[in-house]
């Protein structure tokens, strides 16, 4: 027992020293920093100390931008398909269009009875857009 409290007295008295005068630990009993406690910042392509006592966020500025990064691909992704997707769509629209014309027509053609002057101009009309195409 007597050996932990010597120990432990020991510890106590080590980081009594290390403290400095406003309660703060020290790392070097000489007052310098290592360069890994110095704080750089790294705006462009230079990095640049700051001021003692300000802490910046290590590491979420790297990994934020590789997520935005990634999300802005997935949305550049996501709108190119989009894009495929909608000129698809009006290809089909305008192909059912087409066949409700031909179909139209058809039965135009094949009617056995007399057209009236509205069935004719339609029938001429598709005939002429048909042709055209």
């Amino acid at each position: 027992m007597q050996v932990f409290h010597m120990d432990h007295h020991n510890s106590l008295g080590k980081l009594q020293a290390s403290i400095d005068g406003s309660g703060k630990k020290r790392k070097y009993d000489d007052g310098a920093q290592s360069e890994s406690s110095q704080a750089t910042s790294n705006l462009g392509d230079q990095p640049t100390n700051r001021p003692p006592g300000v802490k910046a966020a290590k590491g979420a500025s790297g990994k934020r931008s590789i997520a935005d990064h990634q999300a802005v691909t997935h949305f550049q992704t996501m709108c190119s398909i989009k894009e495929k997707d909608l000129a698809v769509k009006e290809k089909d629209l305008a192909v059912k269009e087409r066949v409700s014309k031909m179909s139209l027509l058809d039965s135009l053609i094949s009617k056995k009875d007399s057209l009236s002057e509205a069935e004719k101009a339609l029938k001429q009309k598709l005939l002429t857009e048909m042709l055209s195409n």
